[in-house]
């Protein structure tokens, strides 16, 4: 890795543990409740390793990161329709919006590209591999470190054991395509497979908002001690009836591996 790239993911890694918390929804499914004032929502994040926004939102919310141990931003480098969730689509076709040199010129410490294969279209699915190995490609001549971020295509829609084989392969061929970390979806006790088998660190979303919110730090608990080395959660987190307590709560579990019912005590977590 080149010294830019070293450096600058280790503003992502404080420690051995990420917290990084992603307000980029917006960038495909509009409008959600907690995320329409996203300077203000920034603004309220400092607890947080990184914040992962779209491009376009780099500009808005700039003074979350003008300062000394701000968290470091993330920003994504395309769009597909596995993430318009809204609309039903089914091809699970990727496209990029930024390159990595852009996004550095915006601030960016770190940026992600998303991959879905087993789209049901061969050619979908190779143009979606596509997308990761340029977007590789040009983090190298950035000298910037790039998150994969494995989505599987229809992935409500799978069995469990389908749903982590997929997340298996895909994790282990962003790996070999050359990102730095991987972010993918928590698969259960199975997940710990996940992480061995992908030679770069795994980071697990937190994908819905969860009844309770002790769930969510249970299922943050569960993801680092089966190997995850962070957690990427948004919703469960925005949507949190004090967002700044909930973030203190979770880097109290994944980052000094706090039991989530002490941590949620501690923190005033109902």
């Amino acid at each position: 890795m080149a010294t830019g790239e070293e450096i600058r993911l280790a503003r992502l890694f404080d420690g051995s543990t990420a917290v990084v918390v992603a307000v980029d929804h917006g960038l495909y499914n509009g409008p959600r409740p907690g995320f329409n004032d996203l300077p203000a929502v920034t603004m309220r994040l400092s607890g947080a390793d990184a914040i992962l926004l779209s491009p376009g939102m780099a500009a808005h919310v700039g003074n979350a990161f003008k300062r000394r141990g701000a968290p470091a931003m993330m920003v994504r480098l395309n769009w597909g329709t596995q993430y318009a969730t809204q609309w039903g689509y089914h091809e699970s076709r990727s496209v990029p919006v930024i390159s990595a040199a852009d996004a550095v010129a915006l601030g960016a410490d770190i940026v992600l590209v998303g991959m879905s294969i087993k789209t049901g279209s061969e050619a979908v699915d190779a143009e979606n591999v596509e997308v990761v190995a340029r977007a590789v490609a040009e983090k190298r001549r950035a000298g910037v470190p790039i998150i994969g971020e494995v989505y599987p295509a229809g992935h409500e829609d799978l069995s469990p054991e389908e749903r982590h084989e997929q997340i298996a392969i895909g994790c282990r061929i962003v790996a070999e395509l050359g990102v730095d970390v991987v972010k993918t979806f928590f698969t259960g006790e199975r997940f710990a497979e996940i992480a061995a088998a992908t030679p770069v660190p795994v980071l697990a979303l937190g994908s819905k908002k969860l009844p309770e919110e002790r769930d969510a730090l249970r299922l943050a608990a569960e993801a680092i001690g089966t190997g995850a080395r962070g957690v990427v959660f948004g919703r469960n987190v925005i949507q949190a009836r004090d967002p700044e307590s909930f973030l203190q709560a979770l880097r109290a579990v994944v980052k000094e591996s706090v039991d989530p019912d002490e941590a949620a005590e501690r923190f005033g977590i109902s």
